[in-house]
């Protein structure tokens, strides 16, 4: 096998799928350079948006389902990383009653673990005799207390300075050697161990990510979402009281038959384990599959693993356009990352045939050079290098209903779910961008319940409410600053996709 490229300081501690600059989907001329004045009279500049009338009652999930959003604002628990009583559903909640409750295997396969007590609900149940299996990307498969600090990128050092000072119980800016130990959840698997690989078992230097976010329990429980097991996915940032986590959430599935759809994904990934040959699958040497349909106790559940090649034609952005193109009245979109040309065409189209469209991005995302988002409010902006990727198409009338939530300082939007015709949610690991589709390990779903769309349909009205819409003074800002420093910009040719 030949070696694949170590994307490890391209990526944020928050972001986990951050696409380079140069190598991400760049915003080009498409139908030509609109005026920032037009584009804002067309995407009302910093609008709110509102939401009229009450909320109705949500129906019952689906039989089999548990979903849990870690800023929903009707519940609330103790938060273990201040002690503070918090908005939204305990997320690490749900991950340690599922290993808990575990009775003969658990299969995990995240990005990043770095919640000590996930890994001592591991540890335990390894002691027991319990089969315990973890895979992880390689950014994240190595201790945090044993790394020097001057040995890594800007973002690994805030993600230390973060787990050390979750670590520090007793507050004092010191960390002991017990503090460490007891505080390193890598670590607690080294110690006790816990069979543990990465997305180099396979003898390349890495996947593009390997970007999973689910745990298999007894081939008969699945937890999957958007969330890592990390505390700044899921109750905020250590060194950060203000924060309430990056906006995600976790589905818990009781289906022999999905979690089998699972295993399967895991087995590729875990070859014989450590210490035998390289033999583990990652990225594109396991030779993408077609979407699985599975029934989840009366539920259909369609699944998709990436990444595939871009001119497969089983890949993850071709079956989003499918999915979107079967829309008939609204969508709804909550995406972390939005950089795949091909999706904002099919949104153009369902634009002119008058399905309704809102789409939320993730702040720190949104107005990136490369964002789709620039397209939907009409803007081209160059990148930092005055480059605009030629082949790209901004809309001439910008979409209203597309903006960012209002986040706490240093929190993302790191949902990945949209909601089609109130009826299918899709949802998973996967970023609507081509690394996702083309070079990480994935997860697609694509869920046909009413129910469910009805919960994750709340949860957008969540955060719809004050959300900044349109063309936003920041961006207005930016823009005019790069349009000074490079005009039209340069035109650029697209990455391969």
């Amino acid at each position: 096998m030949g070696a694949k490229a170590n994307p490890s300081a391209a990526i944020s501690p928050h972001d986990h799928v951050l696409e380079p600059p140069g190598r991400g989907p760049l915003n080009c001329l498409g139908l030509g350079l609109l005026t920032l004045a037009g584009a804002i009279s067309l995407g009302g500049c910093g609008a709110n948006a509102r939401l009229i009338g009450s909320t109705p009652a949500q129906p019952p999930l689906p039989k089999g389902f548990e979903l849990v959003f870690n800023q929903r604002g009707e519940t609330s628990y103790r938060s273990p990383i201040n002690g503070q009583q918090r908005p939204g559903d305990d997320l690490e909640a749900l991950v340690l009653r599922s290993i808990r409750e575990a009775r003969s295997e658990l299969l995990v396969a995240v990005q990043e673990l770095s919640l000590p007590e996930v890994a001592r609900a591991l540890v335990a149940k390894q002691r027991e005799g319990i089969t315990v299996k973890v895979v992880l990307e390689n950014t994240y498969s190595t201790p945090w207390s044993q790394q020097h600090a001057l040995d890594l990128n800007p973002h690994q050092r805030l993600r230390q300075r973060q787990l050390s000072a979750l670590a520090d119980r007793n507050h004092d800016g010191v960390l002991s050697s017990e503090e460490r130990e007891a505080g390193d959840a890598v670590l607690i698997l080294q110690r006790g161990g816990v069979p543990l690989i990465d997305d180099t078992a396979d003898g390349s230097a890495g996947s593009g990510l390997m970007h999973h976010k689910f745990l298999i329990a007894d081939r008969r429980v699945l937890v999957t979402g958007s969330a890592n097991f990390t505390p700044s996915c899921i109750h905020g940032d250590p060194d950060s009281p203000s924060t309430r986590g990056n906006v995600n959430h976790l589905l818990r599935l009781e289906s022999a038959p999905l979690a089998a759809v699972f295993v399967q994904e895991f087995q590729k990934l875990w070859g014989d384990g450590p210490q035998g040959q390289p033999d583990s699958r990652f990225g594109l040497e396991k030779k993408g599959t077609a979407i699985q349909r599975v029934d989840v106790q009366g539920t259909a559940v369609d699944v998709l693993f990436a990444p595939h090649r871009s001119k497969d034609p089983r890949n993850g952005l071709l079956v989003l356009e499918q999915s979107l193109n079967q829309a008939r009245e609204r969508i709804d979109l909550a995406l972390f990352v939005f950089s795949a040309q091909n999706l904002t065409e099919a949104l153009a189209h369902l634009r002119t045939k008058g399905v309704r469209l809102r789409l939320l991005a993730d702040p720190g995302f949104a107005y990136r050079s490369f964002s789709e988002v620039l397209d939907l409010l009409g803007i081209n902006l160059p990148d930092r290098r005055c480059g605009i990727e030629a082949g790209n198409k901004t809309w001439s009338a910008a979409m209203e209903t597309v903006g960012v939530p209002r986040l706490a300082g240093g929190d993302k939007l790191h949902h990945k779910f949209a909601v089609i015709d109130r009826r299918t949610v899709i949802t998973g690991s996967f970023n609507w961008s081509p690394s996702a589709a083309h070079g990480n390990d994935e997860t697609l779903l694509l869920i046909h319940s009413p129910a469910l769309a009805s919960q994750f349909e709340h949860e957008f009205e969540r955060m719809w409410r004050g959300a900044e819409l349109g063309v936003a003074p920041r961006l207005e800002r930016r823009w005019a600053r790069m349009h000074k420093a490079c005009g039209s910009g340069q035109r650029r040719p697209m990455p391969g996709r």
